[in-house]
């Protein structure tokens, strides 16, 4: 993974922080109450984990949400990335 990005945006009157924490994925409190998305949508990072797991292929979830195979790839890859940093204990 690169290091993380920011840039404060302003939509009317409002500024947000847009934080890119993955190529082509971003957090933005302001979009979809802080979840990783799909840079420059409001499309969820784990909606289109989801649909791949549901069986769908890259194209198709692609064309779905119009995102790109790439975008669609970078979330996969996003998901692999934040699972390898989890540490799971076993509960005795």
């Amino acid at each position: 993974m690169t290091e993380e990005s920011s840039e404060t945006v302003t939509i009317g009157s409002q500024e947000a922080l847009v934080v890119e924490i993955a190529p082509r994925i971003t957090v933005d409190e302001s979009v979809r109450f802080g979840r990783p998305v799909i840079a420059g949508t409001r499309v969820p990072v784990d909606v289109v984990i989801g649909q791949l797991a549901a069986g769908m292929n890259v194209a198709g979830v692609a064309a779905e949400y119009g995102i790109s195979e790439e975008d669609v790839l970078a979330a996969l890859a996003y998901a692999a990335h934040a699972i390898a940093e989890e540490e799971v204990r076993p509960v005795p």
